[in-house]
């Protein structure tokens, strides 16, 4: 199964015999809250799911784990259960903007042992532009369904683990603005910069100006000259995670299996010990 699916293919799969869950993750960071736009227009049928609330675990007093903690698989479970999803479910995940959010709950229903979960290519706008309709009728509830989260479906690094990936020859790939990785400018965080020997691929590089993702070849070519070539281990981090998940995403169209550091740079100098770099 893919990981992306377009709007034409979602609409046709919703008119099927076995439509898919469909799940609203809008989501911006600094806001303001996806719910506002949801209760506007989303896709007929589609459950709106709170990032910070359901996709989030709580936060630490000393900010280990970052401004997203990966959830805990029992607070994840319940959450996933209540839209209905099974181990059979097919589901389609989007959001109103560049399917940042989306790409998180695509991630971690993977990590959580649900590999039967696609993103719609461009989001909400794809949806739209294709002249499909929106409601402001929010679903009755789901049938509760029958998820058991399973963790490991997918390679999560922490902190310590990053750091060996980089020593050992891993290409690490910073899914930030430039110039947040580069020290710059830093709007969310404590400290500028970036991870030593991470390397800048920002999200809106492989990704058209509406938000679809390039083709596949493209994006090959683009990490390529970011050092992901044939036999290069490859993980991705960004501030929280979640554009992080995005690049994970990406890497998986095009055939490349990458970890992702989850905590990401919001956990990484929650230690004041770790090194930061700045610039290029």
């Amino acid at each position: 199964m893919s990981s992306l699916i377009s709007a034409a293919d979602l609409a046709a799969a919703l008119d099927g015999s076995s439509p898919p869950i469909v799940l609203d993750v809008s989501w911006q960071l600094g806001g303001p809250p996806g719910i506002d736009a949801y209760r506007v227009a989303h896709v007929p049928g589609a459950h709106f799911v709170d990032l910070a609330k359901e996709l989030s675990g709580p936060h630490t007093p000393t900010g280990a784990g970052g401004r997203h903690p990966v959830p805990e698989p029992a607070a994840f479970g319940a959450a996933m259960r209540r839209y209905g999803i099974g181990p059979e479910t097919d589901v389609v995940v989007y959001d109103a903007g560049q399917s940042v959010a989306a790409a998180r709950a695509w991630w971690l229903l993977r990590h959580f042992g649900h590999d039967r979960v696609r993103v719609l290519d461009g989001g909400l706008g794809a949806w739209t532009a294709a002249n499909l309709p929106v409601t402001d009728v929010v679903p009755e509830p789901a049938e509760p369904g029958t998820f058991v989260p399973r963790p490991g479906g997918t390679t999560r690094l922490d902190a310590d683990q990053t750091a060996a990936f980089v020593a050992g020859g891993g290409v690490l790939l910073d899914a930030r603005a430039g110039e947040r990785f580069r020290g710059e400018s830093e709007p969310i965080d404590a400290k500028a910069g970036h991870i030593p020997g991470a390397i800048s691929a920002p999200a809106t590089e492989y990704t058209h100006a509406d938000g679809r993702f390039r083709e596949p070849a493209e994006m090959a070519e683009y990490f390529a000259a970011k050092g992901v070539v044939p036999g290069v281990r490859v993980a991705a981090y960004c501030g929280s995670g979640a554009t992080a998940a995005h690049e994970v995403l990406a890497l998986h169209v095009i055939g490349v299996p990458a970890a992702l550091y989850a905590g990401s740079w919001s956990d990484w100098i929650s230690d004041p010990q770790r090194p930061v770099a700045t610039g290029e």
